[in-house]
């Protein structure tokens, strides 16, 4: 029976960090916003490399405790940049 590892991240897509801007100019892409989805792949393509593989990924607002807001009522509207990524590898 095939057995698996898990692995959970907070991943923040930020195309300000220094290895995801040399790696969006790279791609030759144009005006790529700040906190486009993009400005993760240098962080999953490096989880890649060691076995990993991406699962789920959710956009979340974290808490001060690392705790997740799931759900803020009042129709507020809220953005983010921060993801939370669950991965898995064989064992």
């Amino acid at each position: 029976m095939e057995q698996w590892e898990y692995l959970t991240r907070f991943i923040e897509a930020d195309a300000r960090q220094t290895a995801v801007s040399e790696y969006v100019s790279d791609l030759e892409a144009e005006n790529v916003p700040i906190y486009a989805p993009e400005a993760m792949m240098p962080e999953l393509n490096r989880l890649g490399a060691k076995g990993w593989e991406l699962v789920h990924i959710q956009p979340v607002h974290i808490g001060n405790n690392y705790d997740v807001l799931m759900h803020e009522g009042g129709g507020t509207r809220r953005w983010t940049n921060k993801y939370f990524c669950v991965f898995k590898r064989r064992t």
